[in-house]
């Protein structure tokens, strides 16, 4: 082997430690690798492809919850998905539930992804609430915060799971840390303040 072609492979192991295994079209290219060796690296079993411009190095394992956000910053993860990853539900989702705002073409994320279910947001209530935590697998994915998930929770009560509901519910006021005021805040923003200003009532009481 070339000390060229180690190098490149040596490369391409350091840019998959940095992001959970995953490396992007971009990120080769600017570690100064072009791009027309992508194929020959595939061939070789260096990389494995996993959707248009993501691959993985092959030592690593895919991360789903991942993959699906890593080609747009406008999927955010919520309501079952979001409880689950802040250990709001102890129910492992089956389906990844997704909120994008009104608008956005979905066709290729259904086509290539099938075990998802999309919420369609009004654009200007989709970004309240949006951040960051790890997934199971400890990589970084985007997703509606605590407050932003017992509003979601709130107000679609009536076709969400009553087990499910409630235990997001009881995890979430149980917890002295979480932040009320900012609960309130999305609450007005919302205009769902008096209902949520009587869980708050019941359950700290």
């Amino acid at each position: 082997m070339s000390k060229l072609r180690e190098q490149r492979i040596e490369i391409l192991k350091d840019l998959a430690k940095k992001d959970g295994g995953m490396i992007t079209t971009s990120q080769i290219e600017k570690a100064g690798i072009s791009r027309v060796l992508i194929p020959t690296f595939i061939d070789e079993g260096i990389l494995v492809k996993e959707s248009r411009g993501i691959y993985y190095y092959a030592d690593e394992f895919p991360d789903d919850l991942q993959i699906i956000q890593a080609n747009n910053p406008r999927i955010i993860y919520s309501y079952g998905t979001a409880l689950y990853l802040w250990d709001m539900s102890d129910r492992t989702p089956h389906v990844w539930d997704i909120s994008v705002p009104q608008g956005f073409n979905a066709t290729r994320l259904k086509k290539d992804n099938k075990n998802i279910r999309l919420h369609y947001i009004n654009a200007d209530k989709w970004s309240v609430g949006i951040t960051e935590t790890l997934s199971p697998d400890g990589h970084k994915v985007r997703l509606y915060d605590k407050e932003r998930c017992i509003i979601d929770l709130i107000q679609r009560k009536d076709k969400i799971d009553k087990q499910l509901y409630l235990q997001a519910l009881r995890e979430y006021f149980k917890d002295r840390n979480n932040n009320h005021a900012q609960l309130i805040r999305y609450a007005k923003i919302f205009h769902i303040e008096r209902p949520v200003r009587d869980y708050m009532d019941i359950l700290t009481g």
